[in-house]
């Protein structure tokens, strides 16, 4: 083949384009055509690339779509840091194999683009974290970090990823494991503070963190599942609870003392309650100054023993 010849992307593309219709009809995969060269591949234009591989991503069976740009060489070419993951571990040490395991979990994740490509991409520092003691434990500490950073600084740029989707699909990078580390220890203030620091990219991480459990142990993966639910739950209640407008603003309780001459006791608190249950209610109109109820309550002086 002419040097000209393999600078020309057509079969690169024809090999990108089957590993797309792979994902969405696995009984193609053994159609595979002929491996594109690197140079090959390197001419695909961006755009190309990331319309093949957002139809891959979103297909109903991105499992075998994802071994299909594997096979072909796709994977070296524009998603080196995804290609290192190939085989990582796989009867290396005592970990699940890389590859696998980010192939399940976008398997398992909600066919929204940007969960998909988390899920793709979540994993990518850990080739470069991988640490092993002296008893053979395998560690990945802060491989989040470090992949984010790479996502960032390279693949991001490669692939054409700009604003909501870039910012995104690096959060969950960034984020992944935060989910999974919640117990319900966790006080109603740690809560908030995580779903404030999530902010609108919160259900995302959470559907990414449910793909993200991968174990083969029915327990154990009930008890992941469980945990994301239960902290998804104690996020919902705590929302609802936070977004309440109260019946009564702040400082009522001491204009009705200036206006009535109510002293601060136990009088005072009974006729706050009756008055916030009046509200409740519908009989007083919620949410209005404190000069609405100081009103109310001198129409009503007889009712709430003011007189």
């Amino acid at each position: 083949m002419s040097v000209a010849a393999q600078m020309t992307p057509e079969r690169a593309i024809e090999a990108l384009k089957w590993a797309a219709d792979v994902a969405e009809e696995p009984a193609l995969l053994d159609r595979k055509p002929e491996r594109p060269t690197p140079p090959e591949w390197r001419a695909v234009p961006r755009p190309v690339f990331r319309e093949h591989m957002d139809r891959l991503l979103t297909a109903k069976h991105p499992e075998p779509g994802l071994d299909a740009v594997e096979s072909v060489g796709c994977l070296d070419a524009w998603l080196p840091e995804v290609a290192a993951m190939v085989g990582f571990g796989d009867n290396e040490w005592r970990h699940k194999d890389v590859w696998k395991h980010t192939k399940q979990v976008v398997k398992q994740s909600v066919p929204r683009l940007e969960v998909r490509w988390g899920a793709l991409l979540h994993d990518i520092g850990k080739p470069k974290t991988r640490r092993i003691d002296e008893r053979g434990a395998v560690s990945f500490h802060g491989h989040a970090e470090v992949g984010a950073a790479m996502f960032r600084k390279r693949v991001a740029d490669r692939l054409g990823f700009e604003g909501f989707e870039r910012e995104r699909v690096h959060f969950l990078i960034l984020h992944h494991l935060r989910a999974a580390q919640y117990e319900e220890s966790w006080t109603d203030a740690a809560v908030r503070r995580f779903y404030k620091q999530m902010v609108d990219g919160l259900r995302d991480l959470l559907d990414l963190s449910r793909a993200d459990i991968t174990t083969k142990r029915p327990q154990k993966r009930r008890r992941g599942v469980k945990q994301i639910s239960l902290l998804a739950k104690r996020i919902r209640d705590l929302r609802e609870e936070d977004e309440k407008v109260p019946p009564l603003p702040k400082g009522l309780g001491t204009q009705i003392m200036d206006a009535f001459g109510v002293p601060p006791s136990k009088r005072l608190g009974d006729l706050m309650k009756r008055l916030e249950a009046a509200a409740e209610a519908g009989e007083v109109e919620a949410g209005q100054p404190a000069a609405h109820y100081v009103e109310y309550l001198r129409d009503h002086r007889e009712e709430y023993g003011l007189d």
